[in-house]
């Protein structure tokens, strides 16, 4: 039994590790969002890797929700001192993973072969594989102009009204080849959406040509969980940017985003009686994961009716 995660960043780590948890050592690949890489300070930073990378391998910060836990701030501090750029925090563990990902790099790895080998050094029994290992880079429209995505997210705080959206370079990129094999295995037997960010984190994925079509053309499940609970995003500028683009902020709209690609759309009990409209299997259940044991509940059910799909 082989299973693939779609996967952006907090929200989508979290069921990732509670699939994790569940499945065999080696049954699970999470495809991961590259559209918020970017260089900083020399160094290729891949915040949605490392964020897969961290929980998957314990070493996440549970108060921050990003970096890594019992982290130091020397190399910030004697940045700000010599007044270098530190509107994007890198602690002294992280900048860690930067450096050396940006050697092996530099010495002409791939993307997919650097994250593979870090992810064997912090002894991860699952895959993790960029989107592509050609550059895609998500960029917002707001009312202050285009803005590349970590200015928008990280340095204005998501401020900026958003207009739309664009992924830079997609349309020259290709799907990583761990995750075109991935999604042909004729084991595979659930495609899972985590609960991302559709149009941040999931989005860039699928505007990589042929990912789309990867997925569609497997014969498993593909079952979505809802990033957005009684109208309300557990984290992150997803409901502030729907309502910015014009739709309603609720988890029917990303049912609708989803239609045509998952089969299965799983959402909160606080929706128990929301219509999603046809076209997807409806399933309700406790959603929301603040403890490992929540994590690993909803990855079993989520699996457990991917098995039952017709």
């Amino acid at each position: 039994m082989k299973v693939v995660a779609i996967s952006g960043g907090i929200g989508g780590a979290k069921l990732a590790l509670g699939l994790d948890r569940v499945l065999p050592p080696g049954a699970l690949t999470v495809i991961a969002n590259t559209g918020d890489d970017f260089p900083h300070l020399g160094l290729h930073v891949s915040p949605d890797i490392d964020t897969l990378l961290y929980t998957l391998a314990g070493l996440d910060d549970p108060v921050r929700g990003w970096g890594r836990k019992d982290e130091t701030w020397t190399f910030m501090q004697a940045l700000e001192q010599l007044g270098g750029e530190t509107w994007f925090r890198l602690g002294d563990g992280d900048l860690a993973t930067h450096v050396e990902r940006t050697r092996l790099l530099g010495a002409g790895a791939s993307l997919s072969a650097v994250t593979a080998e870090l992810a064997r050094r912090l002894g991860l029994a699952s895959a993790i594989v960029p989107m592509s290992d050609q550059p895609v880079r998500t960029r917002v429209e707001t009312d202050e102009g285009w803005l590349d995505f970590q200015h928008y997210f990280v340095r204005r705080q998501c401020q900026p009204r958003v207009l739309g959206l664009a992924f830079e370079g997609a349309a020259a990129a290709h799907p990583a080849e761990a995750a075109l094999e991935a999604l042909a295995d004729p084991a595979l037997a659930a495609v899972v959406i985590c609960p991302s960010n559709p149009y941040l984190s999931v989005d860039p994925i699928l505007a990589v040509p042929g990912l789309r079509a990867a997925i569609e053309a497997s014969p498993a499940p593909v079952i979505a969980v809802s990033p957005v609970i009684g109208g309300q995003a557990v984290k992150g500028p997803t409901v502030k940017m729907m309502g910015e683009l014009g739709l309603a902020p609720s988890a029917a709209t990303v049912a609708a985003h989803y239609r045509g690609l998952a089969d299965i759309f799983v959402l909160d009990e606080t929706d128990a009686e929301l219509d999603i409209g046809a076209g997807l299997e409806r399933v309700v259940a406790p959603t929301l994961m603040r403890t490992l044991e929540d994590k690993t509940r909803l990855a079993r059910f989520v699996l457990e009716r991917a098995g039952r799909a017709p």
